[in-house]
């Protein structure tokens, strides 16, 4: 199976850059020779991929990643790159090629020092593959001195450097930066196909699959989840609960406690395990035998990564609260549909008797001023304000609609 049968419902992003990979090879190919390249390629230096949450950028870029790094035999037969079996795409596709760098962020941004390294191995040859890959999953939250870094070696890449910059819209990502990529964006996938890609790669049942699909309008990540883990569908159910809860300003804010407190307890399961093996590696690495004392002036260094580590957690918790926001958003949408007599299908049919109650008990208007409530709530987050009253400010609006 090709990388290319990964990418739901990205048929024409698939057939670009299949197109760019082959040109891409033949590239190395004639370099390799000592034969002057192809005159028009339709191959470049960098890649800015944008699309909607859920729509699979960064499983795009990596697919590409792989593409460019394909080794298979069959390409000097005509067969394009990216066969998914031999070593060049598989190990660019499970994270381990050396040539493939992904820089994701830790925290709430891609801090300049979280790049150096990157940058300045962007300007080397690879190693062992034929591309220098540097795969920037979350190009919206580089910083003003990160973003800096990247445009320096976007503007000047090195001859066999690819970057591939994944964001949720042209804007997010500096104009400077923006101008030096080639942009392809990405649609959300129909429900349809996530279902049944959930069927085909996961071997999930059909109507576990088409449920997961509808109740997260195409979200491949998110439909993954939610049909492969049952803890998934309980923090979900729970989450489409807390429209019921907010009848008083006891039960907001008791509901405000829980929604903040289960995104922490997720956070911290979620980091427990690799916080701790992280630490473990690293106390190794440094020469600190089992349960001994680390050799002196490397404490610097391990509280670096418990920096990291703590940035992450926040990370994660904030992701996991916008997740729930994103669930409650579709429950307020349903709920709008039904008051309005939309023939839109209903994403969370599992749920309908309490979108008929809230529909029935409340006006269109009152909807869409909830709606506008976790919209605000989600700017809050993402400037930092403490999640417990962001999210206690969006139940108290909720209550009031």
């Amino acid at each position: 199976m090709s990388v290319w049968d990964d990418l739901v419902g990205q048929e024409k992003v698939s057939e670009h850059l299949a197109a760019a990979a082959r040109d891409a090879d033949a590239l190395v190919t004639a370099a390799s020779a000592g034969t002057p390249p192809p005159e028009a390629s339709k191959m470049t230096h960098a890649w800015l991929f944008t699309g909607p949450p859920g729509a699979g950028r960064t499983q795009v870029a990596r697919a590409f990643a792989a593409a460019l790094q394909c080794v298979s035999p069959d390409r000097a037969l005509g067969g394009v790159p990216g066969c998914g079996f031999c070593d060049g795409c598989h190990t660019a596709l499970i994270g381990t090629h050396a040539d493939v760098t992904t820089i994701a962020a830790v925290g709430t941004q891609i801090l300049a020092r979280d790049m150096r390294d990157t940058v300045r191995k962007s300007f080397t040859s690879p190693a062992t593959g034929r591309w220098q890959v540097i795969l920037v999953e979350d190009a919206e939250r580089l910083n003003e001195q990160s973003a800096n870094a990247v445009l320096k070696a976007v503007e000047e890449p090195a001859p066999r450097t690819v970057w591939l910059l994944c964001a949720p819209s042209i804007e997010d990502v500096l104009p400077t930066i923006r101008s030096r990529c080639r942009h392809l964006n990405l649609r959300t996938p129909s429900v349809e196909a996530v279902a049944d890609m959930l069927v085909r790669r996961e071997g999930v049942e059909p109507e576990v699959a088409a449920a997961a699909a509808r109740a997260t309008q195409g979200h491949i990540d998110r439909a993954r989840r939610l049909a492969t883990d049952p803890a998934a569908r309980e923090r979900r159910a729970a989450v489409l609960r807390l429209p019921l809860r907010v009848e008083d300003v006891g039960g907001a804010l008791k509901a405000a406690q829980q929604l903040v407190d289960a995104a922490t307890e997720d956070a911290k399961q979620l980091a427990e395990e690799t916080d701790a093996r992280e630490t473990e590696e690293l106390k190794a690495a440094l020469g600190a035998a089992q349960g001994g004392r680390l050799p002196r002036g490397t404490a610097g260094v391990v509280k670096d990564l418990e920096e990291m580590q703590k940035r992450r957690r926040t990370r994660t918790q904030r992701d996991s609260l916008d997740l729930a926001l994103s669930d409650l958003t579709g429950f307020y949408r349903d709920v709008l549909a039904l008051q309005l007599g939309s023939r839109v299908a209903i994403a969370n049919a599992d749920a309908e008797d309490a979108l008929e109650r809230l529909a029935r008990g409340s006006t269109p208007e009152a909807t869409l001023r909830r709606i506008e409530a976790i919209a605000a709530c989600r700017e809050a987050l993402d400037r930092n304000v403490a999640p417990l009253l962001a999210v206690e400010a969006m139940t108290m609006a909720l209550r009031a609609g």
